[in-house]
Parts: structure tokens; C-alpha cells; sequence
């Protein structure tokens, strides 16, 4: 049985260290990309698909505890996070840990460790999206059951649509970007241009057609998402 591809940001501005990171990690199958500053870092990391994030705290521009905070309160990105550092205090590891991060590896470290600590990370955040029942105003969606509802109506939705609400609903607020809903549906193997607007003009048809406010909405050149505004208040069917 063949092991899933990790995507993984790595933010980090030492070339040696990102180098050692691409010579071992990419043979056990990740699939990484890289930022050398915290602002590319922020940037990649908000409009990317990515299994996990490996964040140095020292970056020139913005530091890595101000890209952590960034990206889980003013952009409620939910990737797991694991920070790597040369701060090895208490203090250090609880601030990390306070503004978002997930996990902590000081340097240097194993990359064995470095390996199984991703890994784990990964695991944990895949567990978390298929147990959770999710919610957004007025919708709500259970994974495990297959069964949507808007305002107490079932949504009638087949399973590419079905994947594309759930993945909407798991990033909410964020806006979601064309490739990260064609990796969640069809992996790295998406189809021709036009399927995934085939699905999305499916989930507008069920999902807010028959409602006064619409839930979905499109942002041209960047992706789709959930409207904030409309999940504030409970909708009736027009």
C-alpha cells in the first residue's frame, strides 16, 4: 500500500538548512515548496494547498510568530504548523505554541524526528476533518453520515459537490483556491478545465438557489468560499 505525498511549505531563510530539507525529504515522497522570507512565506501559505508547514521563527521582514498569528487569526488557515527554531527556552516554545503553532523542533534536529513529527502532524489534522461536524450559519454538514442541511432542508448533493462543501466549510472564512478544491476532489490527477466549475455551478444550484441569500461565492482569479454576511443570520427558502 502506497504512502499518500505530503505537501509541505518550508519558510525558512538559511539555504543549507532548505537544501538538507529537499535532499531528505523529497525521497520519502513529500512534495515541498519554499519561502525565504516571512511575508513570501505568509503569501504561500494563505493561497497554497499544503498538508503541513514547516516555519523558522527568525525571518527577515516578518518574523515567524507574526506569520503563525497571521495566518490563524486574520486568514484562519488551519494547516498544521511546526516551528523550527534555534530558541530552545520555555518561553520561546509556550509563544509558538500560543500564537498557532502545533509543534516545535529545535535546531539542529533529527530529520528522522523531523520526518515522524510531520507525519504525525498530518495524521492528526486528516483525523480531525473526517470526525468533525461542520458548520457555517445556517448550513451544516456531517462527514461521516454524507448528509448536508441548509435552514433543517437536505441538500441533495452528489459526492464531487459534497467534497467541495465540505472543503469550503473546513476553510471558512479563507477563500479557497481553484488547485486546493481539485487536489481535495480528485488528488493530483485533476480533469480537463471546466469539470470543477461543472461541480460548483452543481453546489450554487442546491445549495442557494432555493435560499434568498446565497452562501457560495466566487472571487475572480483566486478561488471560492463561504459568505460571512450571509451565515451571521438564518435564511428561509424564497
Amino acid at each position: 500500500m502506497s504512502t499518500p505525498r505530503i505537501r509541505a511549505l518550508i519558510i525558512e531563510d538559511n539555504q543549507d538548512i532548505t537544501a538538507n530539507l529537499y535532499a531528505f525529504l523529497e525521497p520519502l515522497g513529500y512534495e515541498l515548496d519554499c519561502a525565504h522570507t516571512g511575508t513570501a512565506g505568509l503569501e504561500s501559505a494563505r493561497r497554497g494547498c499544503f498538508d503541513v508547514i514547516m516555519l523558522d521563527i527568525m525571518l527577515p521582514g516578518l518574523d515567524g510568530l507574526s506569520v503563525c498569528r497571521a495566518l490563524r487569526r486574520e486568514y484562519a488557515v488551519a494547516t498544521p504548523i511546526l516551528m523550527l527554531t534555534a530558541r530552545d527556552t520555555v518561553a520561546d516554545r509556550v509563544a509558538g505554541l500560543d500564537d498557532g503553532a502545533d509543534d516545535y523542533l529545535v535546531k539542529p534536529f533529527s530529520m528522522k524526528e523531523l520526518d515522524a513529527r510531520l507525519r504525525a502532524l498530518v495524521r492528526r489534522a486528516a483525523g480531525m476533518q473526517t470526525q468533525a461536524f461542520l458548520q457555517w450559519g445556517d448550513l451544516t454538514l456531517d462527514p461521516a453520515a454524507h448528509t448536508a442541511c441548509r435552514a433543517g432542508l437536505p441538500l441533495k448533493l452528489g459526492p464531487t459537490a459534497f467534497t467541495i462543501l465540505a472543503t469550503l466549510l473546513r476553510a471558512a472564512p479563507r477563500i479557497v483556491s481553484r488547485a486546493e478544491l481539485e487536489h481535495a476532489v480528485w488528488g493530483d490527477t485533476p480533469p480537463e478545465s471546466g469539470a470543477l466549475r461543472t461541480h460548483i455551478h452543481e453546489l450554487r444550484q442546491k445549495l442557494d438557489k432555493p435560499f434568498s441569500r446565497p452562501l457560495l461565492k466566487t472571487v475572480p482569479h483566486v478561488g471560492y468560499g463561504l459568505d460571512a454576511s450571509a451565515a451571521a443570520e438564518n435564511d428561509v427558502p424564497s
